[in-house]
């Protein structure tokens, strides 16, 4: 419940820079009086204002600081609630707005609209609008609830039985099954994009497969013409070898032999022509000279002959000799020359495997190249590997979607239904018929002690159908404005007793704001005392009223508004 204890204000409207303080919980009955202008009901201007930042009246919030100060506009209210004292300050010009709780100023918002939302959810549990129907009934600005459409009536009554979470929840579910909507529209989307792309992937694995299978068989012809060439330098290899084996067995011992043999008859030869040349030198000596021309004695014919004979004998020998080295330096030679012959051949043999044995290292190497190729084309690599794994990608893409839909559908199925709990006709219907009896039981109540005997009746939808002693149907619009006023007051006093029986929006204040000045006469005034007579005796009554003369006496408490020096000025009078 919320306990007012106060309201004061200060270059608010007609009021000056002084304070005016109205203390909302002195008396049960109070009655505001004073001529039209003196101020009267800028008590419910200023209250609405410090609670809900606009006034109780249709007045723009520029035009709400006094004209003549034009600053220092200030109003605060002080309210407890359970056991926790609140005092809510606004200001214009500066602009203000502070919420206290307990003497401690509540941490503000980063917006001004989310610290009025945190006053008016979490700690009135009351918005303009309820304040409007519960608190006040005024006649310059309240909109009688038979007068309200459907949907504001309706929220009018979720205010009062605290069942507005409902629909506040149906809203964040109907916005969560629009994404939910949107999401599944997506997935179908991604669903057929990738059962094209599986249609494509595959069409292009059939071209593939048809590519690498004719790839394949050119690559493995490919692989027999180099097995064969390997084949054939292989055999080539073997022959040279044994060739080689053959011719090359020991030829290089015996060039070196045969090469030693040919230096020593070389030598020999040289040898043997020295002593010809001494010989024939000899010779020539005695066939020319019959002396020595050294020791100048005589040559004898027969020494001489005998020399000459010696000399011709050795000369022929050494002929010989020098015949048969000359020859068998020949043969040595010849010899020598065919062992080159054959060492030549056997390094050109020598050479040529070498360059074969490249040749099938090259080949060997194209042969397993062309087989990774073919086992690339046929098995997981290669792009036909790569295609069959963008496929399983493709279909674990898909089977991933599909879960993603089923569950989609699931949480849509799931708050479907707690959406159709949750709408106008679930869940707040079961509880408004819970209450509508007791509602209908106590408009009729209240009816009754205004001395207005009939029978009305609220529907689930809110429309009224009002039956008199005899039975005849009548809506609202049927009757006259002060009947009118009696229904409404009843419906007043109906969702205050509500609001106490839920203890959402239960407040000790009631405010009537010149409600009943257009038909008061003396049985309207003895109805208003009537009902304000029912009330429990923790309420707190304030009629603003410019009948004071009617009105006089007959409350706890008179506050009188009149105007000194253009400014609004309050008295009280116990």
């Amino acid at each position: 419940m919320i306990l007012f204890r106060s309201v004061k204000w200060k270059n608010f409207l007609s009021t000056g820079n002084s304070w005016t303080q109205v203390d909302l919980s002195k008396s049960r009955s109070t009655l505001i009086v004073g001529e039209n202008g003196a101020g009267k009901s800028t008590m419910l201007d200023a209250l609405s204002f410090g609670l809900f930042g606009k006034a109780h009246r249709n007045i723009k919030k520029d035009q709400l600081i006094n004209s003549i100060n034009e600053k220092g506009a200030e109003i605060e209210v002080e309210f407890d609630v359970g056991k926790h004292s609140f005092k809510i300050v606004r200001g214009i010009k500066p602009n203000k707005f502070e919420i206290w709780q307990n003497g401690k100023m509540i941490n503000q918002h980063s917006s001004a609209r989310d610290y009025q939302k945190y006053l008016e959810q979490s700690i009135l549990k009351l918005n303009h609008k309820s304040f409007h129907q519960i608190v006040v009934l005024g006649s310059s600005s309240f909109i009688p609830f038979m007068q309200l459409p459907t949907g504001q009536r309706r929220e009018v009554i979720e205010d009062l039985l605290d069942i507005q979470i409902f629909s506040k929840m149906n809203a964040i579910l109907k916005d969560h099954l629009s994404k939910i909507k949107d999401e599944l529209k997506d997935i179908d989307y991604q669903v057929d994009l990738v059962k094209e792309k599986i249609s494509l992937q595959r069409k292009y694995i059939r071209d593939i497969t048809e590519m690498n299978d004719e790839q394949i068989r050119q690559k493995r012809d490919e692989i027999t013409e180099y097995q064969s060439e390997i084949e054939v330098l292989q055999t080539r290899n073997a022959t040279l070898s044994e060739e080689i084996k053959q011719k090359g067995d020991g030829v290089s011992d015996r060039i070196a032999e045969l090469s030693s043999k040919r230096e020593k008859i070389l030598g020999y030869k040289a040898q043997f022509e020295q002593q010809i040349l001494r010989v024939v030198k000899e010779a020539k000596f005695y066939e020319e000279n019959d002396s020595c021309p050294t020791c100048t004695q005589n040559i004898g014919d027969e020494l001489r002959e005998e020399k000459l004979v010696s000399a011709k004998e050795k000369a022929r020998e050494l002929k010989q000799a020098l015949d048969n080295a000359v020859q068998e330096s020949s043969t040595l030679e010849s010899n020598l020359e065919n062992l080159r012959k054959l060492s030549t051949e056997v390094s050109e043999s020598t050479s040529e495997i070498h360059s074969n044995n490249k040749d099938i290292q090259r080949l060997q190497k194209s042969v397993r190249d062309t087989e990774s190729s073919v086992q690339e084309l046929s098995g997981k690599g290669g792009d036909l590997g790569q295609a069959n794994v963008k496929l399983e990608k493709l279909k674990e893409e898909k089977e991933s979607l599909t879960e993603k839909k089923l569950e989609s559908m699931n949480t849509q199925t799931y708050k479907q239904a707690a959406a159709e709990m949750l709408k106008d006709s679930g869940i707040k219907t079961k509880i408004v018929k819970e209450y509508l009896p007791v509602m209908n039981n106590l408009i009729n109540k209240y009816l009754q002690v205004l001395d207005f005997f009939v029978s009305f009746h609220l529907d689930e939808a809110f429309n009224e159908s009002i039956k008199s002693r005899y039975r005849d149907t009548f809506n609202y619009a049927s009757f006259s404005e002060g009947e009118k006023s009696r229904i409404d007051l009843a419906l007043l006093f109906t969702w205050r007793q509500i609001a106490r029986m839920k203890n959402s929006t239960s407040t000790n204040l009631l405010v009537l704001d010149e409600t009943f000045d257009g038909s008061m006469d003396h049985d309207g005034l003895d109805n208003l005392m009537k009902i304000l007579s029912t009330l429990d005796e923790d309420t707190n009554t304030f009629v603003i009223s410019h009948k004071g003369d009617l009105l006089d006496g007959k409350f706890e408490n008179k506050i009188m508004f009149k105007k000194e020096h253009n400014f609004s000025v309050m008295e009280t009078a116990d």
